[in-house]
């Protein structure tokens, strides 16, 4: 059983909607985790200033009760703007070519998230990546060319992100616990009833 989630590095609500997957997770045992890529803010879209009013009161009213109410400690990084997030999802298409796609999406949202890490940066990418076991000399080539940037389109089905497809079911934004075990649950039934066959021997 899989669950994708679509998700961009900085998107809070993405790094707050993990958490009560992974909560989940620990109740709903031999699901995958598969991450992709979506940028909110592709190319020639205005950056966001973290100084803005959209961006504060956002924070002030939405992202921070949030984050209190699941108790999730992160802070609004203060590099003004924010950081495209091109490369950094450059960098998650070789990650994942080398088994550490999971690792590396979760450590670059925490990384912008708790820390304020400059995640438009190709050595700060690079630090995370080679933490994690990568090559640091073949990422850097990875997140400095274009070749793999048609992996990185936008599907049009995903109009919001975070989103967690599970079988037929699309989540959009932040979900509980529960909402998580309840869609997880239902698609592990579909799955079993899919292993069967009836008394005339249809399978």
């Amino acid at each position: 059983m899989k669950v994708t989630v679509y998700s961009d590095y900085v998107c809070p609500f993405c790094y707050l909607g993990k958490h009560p997957l992974e909560e989940a997770l620990k109740e709903v045992e031999n699901v995958e985790v598969e991450w992709k890529p979506f940028q909110l803010r592709p190319e020639g879209s205005e950056p966001l200033s973290p100084n803005s009013s959209y961006i504060q009161q956002g924070w002030k009213f939405g992202v921070q009760p949030l984050a209190e109410k699941l108790g999730v400690e992160m802070i609004l990084p203060t590099m003004d703007p924010h950081p495209s997030t091109k490369k950094a999802h450059r960098g998650f298409l070789f990650a994942n070519e080398h088994g550490k796609g999971s690792e590396y999406a979760q450590a670059v949202l925490a990384g912008f998230w708790t820390k304020g890490k400059e995640i438009g940066d190709v050595n700060v990418l690079a630090d995370i990546a080679e933490n994690l076991g990568l090559d640091r000399a073949l990422f850097i080539d990875a997140v400095s060319s274009t070749s793999n940037d048609h992996s990185i389109q936008n599907p049009s089905f995903i109009n919001a992100v975070p989103s967690f497809i599970i079988g037929d079911t699309v989540l959009q934004g932040v979900q509980s616990k529960e909402a998580f075990i309840q869609a997880l649950n239902n698609q592990k039934q579909v799955e079993q009833s899919s292993l069967s066959c009836d008394i005339d021997g249809n399978c």
